[in-house]
């Protein structure tokens, strides 16, 4: 059985990833220093610890070491560009490198299509320009750098460049475009469209669940960066989505507010090279997303506190 370590697992992706480690019947080991608190099931083997503590003689017994760690978003990033490097630069770099002195045999980092910054009408793939300019996506890859540059016949890293993660967690988040639309349409009736023509790779949490999944189960010899994601949308196209199904739902109508706001990110991707390497294919769409939140609402308690958002949680640890 593979021991399977999950730095940062306690956050929005690993503890769904967890609940799904535990099904396949994985030795799962979390480090995390619970900036977004516990939901994880409590019999998964949880390690509150800043990363930076970790030593190469506690990754020994470990298979693969997966980093789903660090700052999460553009306004965590802007908030404190500071501690944005810290944790998604220098960090996955100094874990990729502890867990190789280990003897771990495969590190996975979570990545993120925001390297690619802003594209005009182009589907990106692994070998496409990287020009995001501001601080998140410029951390990322600098994280991807540090960790690739490890790889070795005897190391396989794995960078997976996901799409916006969205759809349900029990550590639930809800500054993330579809989950965002979904609550204003449950609380407000309506869902504001900042810019209907840009684009964004959009992955449901379960895909990237099976993303990682993947990654895991590859074959030893494979390293490489991964663009993942379940399909490639407008914002537009995503409004429409919501609109049409949560008016089903609510069994009333959903207004859509357009504005015209720039952004600075606008790209969709390939994920060919995942399918053809890694095996990964997705399995849902927006449209999944909104039901498997509408089907767990009910145990959503206030969707507008602030523990749903990563930045307000952010502020609150004084982290500058």
């Amino acid at each position: 059985m593979k021991k399977i370590l999950l730095a940062g697992g306690a956050g929005y992706i690993g503890t769904e990833l967890c609940k799904r480690l535990m099904k396949l019947d994985y030795d799962i080991t979390v480090i995390d220093d619970l900036w977004f608190g516990n939901n994880l099931n409590p019999k998964i083997k949880l390690i509150k610890k800043d990363i930076f503590q970790v030593t190469y003689k506690e990754l020994v017994d470990f298979d693969v070491v997966i980093f789903l760690a660090g700052v999460s978003n553009d306004p965590m990033a802007e908030f404190s560009p500071s501690e944005n490097f810290i944790q998604n630069a220098a960090c996955p770099a100094y874990l990729s490198y502890e867990s190789k002195r280990a003897g771990v045999k495969r590190f996975i980092y979570a990545s993120s299509c925001s390297v690619y910054g802003y594209t005009v009408d182009e589907l990106y793939d692994e070998n496409s320009p990287t020009t995001c300019s501001y601080p998140y996506g410029i951390s990322k890859l600098q994280g991807e750098n540090g960790v690739m540059q490890l790889a070795d016949k005897n190391f396989s890293v794995i960078s997976l460049r996901q799409g916006t993660v969205c759809g349900y967690s029990d550590r639930m988040r809800f500054d993330l475009v579809v989950n965002t639309m979904f609550k204003n349409a449950m609380l407000h009736n309506e869902i504001t469209v900042n810019n209907p023509s840009i684009w964004r790779p959009i992955f449901h949490i379960q895909d990237a669940c099976t993303a990682y999944i993947r990654a895991i189960q590859a074959p030893d010899n494979i390293s490489g960066i991964f663009n993942v994601a379940s399909d490639n949308y407008t914002l537009g196209q995503i409004g429409d989505i919501v609109s049409v199904e949560m008016s089903k739902l609510l069994n009333k109508e959903v207004k859509m507010h357009i504005n015209d706001i720039k952004d600075f990110r606008n790209y969709k991707v390939s994920i060919q090279h995942a399918k053809l390497t890694l095996g990964f294919t997705s399995a849902y769409s927006v449209k999944d997303i909104i039901h498997d939140l509408f089907q767990h609402a009910g145990s959503i308690q206030n969707m507008e506190s602030d523990k749903y958002y990563n930045i307000k949680v952010f502020e609150s640890l004084g982290k500058i």
